[in-house]
């Protein structure tokens, strides 16, 4: 019985980074998609910029809507990178929660007296994972800049650059 009670805490403590597996896991998930959207956003953006800035169908007036387009393709490509940097952490990350719960097995299966591995890899994990959220962070402050810089515009475009009260 006293062996159960072992297996049941080994089992227990590999378990709890379950956990932090399960929320870098929906990060992954909400980051993947927004950074698949800014791609294809970017993506957009190049072409919008490639057709404004074609020496065959160019207007002269187009200048102001060719910065502006620019303006918009490079912040995306920020937010993109900030999206990539932010994956790269939370798979690393990942990884770290997913040793920390291996390590706990192996050290206590093999009897060491390691428990410093365990502990290192999880914070390893959580350094990493607060990084990610940083640049997330910067990420949603370059979008929120982005939403206002278009609004601004469309609103400009609209009632002639007057305020729209």
């Amino acid at each position: 019985m006293d062996n159960f009670a072992q297996v049941l805490t080994v089992l227990s403590s590999m378990i709890t980074p379950v956990v932090l597996i399960m929320a870098n896991g929906s990060l992954i998930l909400s980051t993947s998609q927004r950074l698949s959207r800014e791609i294809e956003r970017t993506r957009k953006l190049g072409k919008e910029l490639k057709q404004l800035t074609d020496t065959e169908t160019r207007e002269r007036d187009d200048d102001e809507e060719i910065l502006a387009v620019y303006k918009q393709l490079k912040r995306s490509t920020k937010r993109v990178l900030h999206l990539q940097r932010a994956m790269t952490s939370l798979y690393v990350s990942l990884l770290f929660f997913v040793a920390t719960s291996v390590s706990i097995g192996v050290v206590d299966i093999l009897h060491l007296t390691y428990n410093w591995i365990p502990v290192t890899l999880v914070l390893m994990g959580a350094v990493l994972l607060f990084y990610a959220c940083l640049e997330l962070i910067s990420e949603s402050r370059l979008a929120f800049i982005a939403v206002h810089f278009e609004m601004a515009r469309a609103i400009k475009a609209v009632g002639g650059g007057k305020r729209l009260s």
